[in-house]
């Protein structure tokens, strides 16, 4: 095919069919590898028809990534885990997100929150050369755990890698974070942007982001739900439920912000999926 080939409307509905049914971008792009297309043609074909940044889709590409891993996406209505009867009760395509209910448990939430209290400070964010930095849009409070840190974490992560079908040591160490009324996290993404300067150095130690689960460890008396502009999508933050998404190739619908305590506090966990093992960051 010529660079400049007019994209068919059969090839077309194909990616945009075969996406729906929940092959993620890797797996399209194989598809269409099979089938005679030009690897990098493929790429800007599906990125112009998913309409996703080109460069996310050139960085799943690099050296030592590996494509094929995707997170299952749970399915309606209970998915039987750790003994866990977890409930999904909503389901949406763009991004590929799910209501999770019954993922800890009441006292799973509170020795969560006992652990994590002592150890909280400023909130931070990744700057464009991989250091951690303090961000205006991010007014939380928060810690890490090391992976398997204690046994209470290690169980947690054993639960979300046998529900999502990513191997434990491809999460980055549990983020508690404790937000105060008026705190938020304004609009942002979870995946990195392959057009920054430190790309290379933040996914070094693990490849691309390619999901996230935000697990609620109390209910707020008011606010501090979780927002999803593109679809439109406000999750309510309620104690042992969690909003997992997934954002393979550099999803722009995954959007989205931790909404502003009303009244009350907030806590969550976090947990961030990479593509490959995960090794943290030596310190500067």
């Amino acid at each position: 095919m010529h660079p400049h080939t007019t994209i068919s409307p059969e090839l077309r509905e194909w990616i945009l069919a075969t996406t729906r049914a929940g092959h993620g971008v890797p797996e399209v792009l194989k598809l269409m590898k099979e089938h005679g297309y030009d690897p990098r043609q493929s790429r800007s074909i599906v990125a112009e028809v998913l309409k996703l940044p080109l460069a996310a889709l050139l960085a799943g590409s690099a050296k030592g990534a590996q494509p094929g891993l995707r997170t299952k996406h749970p399915e309606a209505p209970e998915v039987h885990v750790d003994g866990h009867a977890i409930g999904v009760s909503l389901s949406v395509d763009a991004p590929a997100l799910r209501i999770l209910e019954n993922v800890l448990g009441a006292q799973e939430c509170d020795e969560l929150i006992a652990l994590a209290r002592p150890r909280l400070q400023r909130a931070l964010t990744v700057d464009s050369e991989g250091r951690q930095q303090v961000d205006r849009r991010r007014t939380s409070e928060g810690m890490f755990f090391t992976l398997n840190e204690v046994p209470l974490v290690g169980r947690i992560e054993q639960r979300l890698a046998a529900l999502l079908g990513v191997p434990a040591n491809h999460g980055e160490g549990l983020q508690i974070l404790h937000y105060l009324p008026g705190q938020e996290y304004e609009p942002h993404f979870d995946w990195f942007d392959p057009e920054q300067p430190g790309y290379e150095a933040i996914t070094a130690v693990g490849g691309q982001r390619i999901a996230s689960v935000v697990m609620y460890l109390n209910t707020p008396a008011r606010g501090g739900g979780t927002a999803f502009p593109e679809p439109g999508l406000t999750i309510t933050a309620r104690r042992g439920t969690a909003v997992y998404f997934a954002y393979e190739g550099g999803d722009r619908s995954s959007l989205h912000a931790g909404l502003p305590v009303l009244e009350g506090e907030k806590w969550i966990a976090t947990k961030w999926l990479r593509e490959r093992p995960y090794k943290k960051p030596a310190k500067a």
